[in-house]
């Protein structure tokens, strides 16, 4: 019983267990956030626009006593479209835009480092030497040769 306790706290302590249970909750403010811009926002504009919030009594009908509804398949398309709008222009475009402007300040202020010009085959011949060198001054080749 006592290494189950112990896994079980190894595995909370874990960052793995602590993020997921941070990205739930933060998941869930930005679905009210989101949910929030679309209701009160986004919605009452198609209301304003078209004179009602959903398309929910286009196309219904009645089969052998089953009823369907494409408004309501239709709204619902709208309402995704209008929540991946409302989550890309207003979370993910200025989210986006000032993570590139820390990350312009933070290049400006950084040191410039230097370019490496060496190619692949000047890089084998420093190890190749300094291999060497190790050897006492062996070639890699007599070194394999013994």
């Amino acid at each position: 019983m006592k290494q189950i306790l112990a896994g079980f706290r190894d595995f909370i302590a874990k960052g793995n267990a602590i993020d997921l249970a941070v990205g739930v909750v933060i998941g869930s403010a930005f679905t009210a956030l989101v949910n929030a811009l679309v209701e009160k926002l986004i919605m009452p504009l198609v209301a304003a626009i078209f004179g009602k919030p959903d398309f929910d009594a286009v196309g219904n009908f009645t089969i052998n006593g089953a009823d369907f509804s494409l408004g309501a398949v239709l709204t619902a398309i709208v309402n995704f479209l209008l929540v991946a709008i409302a989550l890309y222009f207003f979370i993910v475009l200025p989210f986006n835009k000032l993570r590139d402007v820390q990350a312009k300040h933070k290049a400006a202020n950084a040191p410039e480092a230097a370019a490496d010009t060496r190619t692949e085959l000047d890089v084998l011949k420093e190890i190749q030497a300094a291999l060497a060198e190790q050897q006492g001054g062996a070639t890699s080749k007599g070194a394999h040769s013994a």
